[in-house]
């Protein structure tokens, strides 16, 4: 059994790189095919608060033999964004075995919005990427131009994990429990430091990214008023590199929801909202682990009973251009949304397709993600209540 697993373990690494590799390779190859762009120089990771047109989100890094290539997507974050990029670290809480606890991130805060009471958007990287990529291929930032929100990129160290993937397996104090900690107190710092609104902070991430970002909904719900995974694995079952792997390429072998009560007291659970999207040419972490967060968050929201069933709510189902989307409300309030893309593989649906792990195939994922986010609020005692939009919109 621990030969099959590790099996698994090197085949998802290998296919996950191997994702990398090609994307590479095919950029390689069209840069050849149209005239050279001059590349913009590599911005000092030691600057701290960099100024309107100077950070236009993180500019590409200068190659001496390959030329920039300019993305099909429009519009894109480097050219198109106009806030504040700055690049700090946090000093987290110390953790066993890590005498100094830095979290390096990346804070977009979006020009001509007043800094007091604005939203803040927590975005969570998956493996192998910098947060300027995932800037970059999400175009988060250009959204936050047009609707007045922050965005925090926390950035997981080479040091913690050599290819930058969260510890989201593993909840323990030296991994995964301390990196969600360490996030939960950033946000915490920069509420302070900016006067953001405390009632509308929202996290998302995409594979690992996502994982933490469930990681952080179980362990610090009263922090945030609604989650988005993209392409992420289902929670509770995983505890180490090995079956995690696993249950990234079949999904959790056991029961969803007994996974969840595992790992939640959903009697005494705030409840969270979660919008989650995958791909189903997804070959590194298999779309059935869609359907299981799904049911997860469904009873973590007290809309399922611990046999599965459902027992609050309505589910209202489109499907449209090779999307299909599930709508789970409750009293006229959106709580749960899925969103299936045929066609697409590991990767941030409507994204700039320069960047690894990005496609513009499927919908703009972040458009969906934010228009989601912003119906919910987050007040005494750790209740989610909608927003007056989304009530004016459900009763249209």
């Amino acid at each position: 059994m621990a030969k099959s697993l590790s099996k698994i373990w090197l085949g998802g690494l290998k296919r996950l790189l191997a994702i990398q590799s090609e994307h590479a390779h095919k950029t390689t190859k069209r840069t050849t095919t149209r005239p050279a762009r001059p590349a913009s120089s590599k911005p000092s990771t030691k600057v701290r608060p960099l100024k309107s047109a100077a950070l236009r989100t993180p500019a590409k890094r200068e190659t001496p033999h390959a030329a920039a290539r300019e993305s099909r997507v429009r519009p894109r974050a480097a050219a198109w964004a106009s806030g504040a990029w700055t690049r700090s670290f946090h000093s987290a809480p110390a953790a066993p075995g890590r005498l100094v606890n830095h979290l390096q991130y990346g804070l977009y805060v979006p020009s001509g919005h007043a800094l007091e009471s604005m939203p803040l958007v927590v975005m969570l990287h998956g493996c192998t990427q910098s947060i300027d990529e995932f800037a970059q291929g999400t175009r988060m930032n250009v959204l936050a131009d047009r609707y007045g929100f922050a965005v925090v990129y926390p950035e997981q160290s080479k040091h913690a994990h050599s290819h930058r993937c969260w510890h989201w397996y593993d909840a323990g104090e030296n991994a995964g429990g301390a990196e969600a900690r360490a996030v939960a107190s950033l946000v915490d710092s920069l509420i302070v430091q900016h006067g953001f609104d405390s009632e509308r902070v929202y996290v998302a991430g995409i594979s690992a990214g996502a994982g933490l970002t469930a990681l952080l909904a179980l362990r610090y719900p009263e922090r945030f008023a609604a989650v988005a995974l993209h392409s992420g694995p289902a929670f509770g079952e995983a505890r180490s590199g090995i079956t995690a792997m696993d249950v990234m390429r079949r999904g959790a072998r056991r029961d969803p929801v007994e996974l969840a009560d595992e790992v939640a007291d959903v009697t005494n659970y705030p409840g969270m909202p979660a919008i989650i999207l995958h791909g189903d040419a997804d070959h590194v972490v298999a779309a059935v682990n869609a359907d299981q967060l799904a049911t997860q968050f469904l009873r973590l929201n007290r809309m399922v009973d611990p046999k599965g069933a459902r027992k609050a709510g309505e589910l209202r189902e489109e499907r449209k251009g090779g999307v299909t989307i599930r709508d789970y409300f409750r009293s006229g309030r959106r709580v749960v949304r899925v969103c299936r893309v045929q066609g697409l593989a590991h990767a941030w649906a409507g994204g700039d397709d320069a960047v690894p792990f990005h496609s513009s195939k499927g919908p703009d994922a972040s458009a969906m993600v934010w228009e989601f986010f912003k119906h919910q609020r987050r007040v005494g005692a750790g209740v989610v209540e909608s927003t007056a939009d989304e009530a004016s919109a459900q009763a249209r």
